[in-house]
């Protein structure tokens, strides 16, 4: 797969770091980060990888062009002027979505019909024919104009990443995939860790952070948009999908101890670890944080309390902040990582945190508050 090109992934606001770092780690070249966005360059079968093992990345688009565009004409004649034929074929559907920020053509339904026209100008002069059925593999084309800035992609991914296939039911208020695993991820977990959470909720942190410690991909049980694509019927999927089933770290002693005093909760963990394939990792009791005792050794504890915002009054968010700060170890060896919208939270928690980064838990803005020894499992440099 020598093709060449260039990939954008979206991601949470506060993890573009985070992001950048697993890119780096597949192998992704000429990496750039921007708020909330990441882009990088490599072979077609990185589309296929990127798919399958970024963390939180919330899709992964290929551009197919950047561009000044002040006027319909501009946007017309610079979309047509795109490969799109490298890709769609001639039953390819391909519905066009977009958003426009701070730009002259701000009017997102017009533009939406501008690049629907222009791919289907550029198409007929390829295909010779002046209609389009449109009843084969779906390619999603996305525009955004920022600025009088335009970028037009085809999404690869189909659902969004962070639908890993093993939540189809959660609680009232979930914590996003993505965003947990880049808690995960700054919390250093790794394949030897022991990881606690007594808020579990619907199991996600510790689902993920059994993921990363036993490599799992995150993308392994599900399927993507490009996987019908003309261009990725060598069986590029199937095998990296193999290779990623062959790279899961089975022998890692991870663990994780998860509770919640709702018991409708501690069965949504247990049924959510067994879709996501590591029951055997997680124990899962029903039990108060205020009895939560932590083990012995070294461990990381990560929890995601409700803000008041949801699923409680502020009066009871603010005292389980408060235990929090009681039951949580200040011990050499254990780093605790707690994700709050809280304010006042350091206070109500007893103490100052040892770091701080500003995350969004869906429109919510959050920090994640990061309490480590030198000994403990600090987070990696942004």
């Amino acid at each position: 797969m020598g093709k060449r090109v260039k990939l954008l992934c979206p991601c949470l606001f506060g993890l573009e770091s985070v992001l950048s770092f697993e890119v780096r780690k597949l192998g992704g070249e000429n990496i750039t980060v921007t708020d909330g966005r990441v882009t990088f360059e490599g072979d077609l079968s990185l589309v296929a990888q990127a798919n399958l093992w970024l963390r939180t990345a919330e899709r992964v688009g290929i551009v197919l062009g950047e561009f000044s565009a002040e006027s319909f004409s501009e946007l017309f004649d610079r979309t047509a002027a795109l490969p799109w034929e490298d890709y769609i074929g001639e039953d390819g559907q391909f519905p066009v979505k977009g958003w426009s920020v701070n730009s002259k053509l701000h009017s997102v339904p017009d533009c939406q019909s501008i690049v629907k026209r222009a791919i289907v100008r550029r198409l007929e002069g390829v295909y010779h024919r002046q209609w389009f059925n449109e009843t084969g593999p779906v390619y999603q084309v996305q525009f955004t104009l920022h600025r009088d800035r335009a970028t037009l992609l085809l999404d690869t991914s189909g659902p969004g990443l962070h639908k890993r296939g093993y939540r189809a039911r959660s609680n009232e208020a979930p914590i996003k995939e993505t965003l947990a695993a880049g808690i995960v991820d700054l919390a250093r977990v790794r394949g030897d860790s022991v990881v606690c959470d007594p808020m579990c909720g619907s199991g996600t942190l510790v689902i993920e952070a059994a993921l990363k410690a036993l490599n799992i991909a995150p993308g392994i049980r599900r399927r993507f948009a490009a996987q019908q694509w003309a261009c990725f019927q060598d069986g590029t999927f199937d095998r990296l999908r193999q290779q990623a089933v062959e790279q899961v770290r089975r022998e890692a002693p991870f663990v994780a101890y998860a509770s919640d005093l709702d018991p409708a909760a501690v069965q949504l963990t247990r049924e959510n670890a067994a879709k996501a394939g590591v029951a055997s990792r997680i124990r899962v009791k029903q039990a108060d944080l205020a009895d939560f005792t932590p083990p012995e050794g070294p461990c990381i504890l990560l929890t995601n309390p409700p803000y008041g915002e949801r699923l409680m009054d502020a009066a009871h968010a603010e005292e389980v902040c408060r235990t929090l700060g009681r039951v949580f170890p200040q011990r050499e060896g254990a780093g605790c990582y707690i994700i709050s919208s809280q304010e006042g939270f350091e206070e109500l928690y007893g103490r100052p945190a040892t770091r701080r980064r500003k995350l969004y838990n869906g429109m919510i803005r959050c920090n994640l508050y990061m309490y480590f020894s030198p000994k403990s499992s600090g987070p990696k440099a942004p």
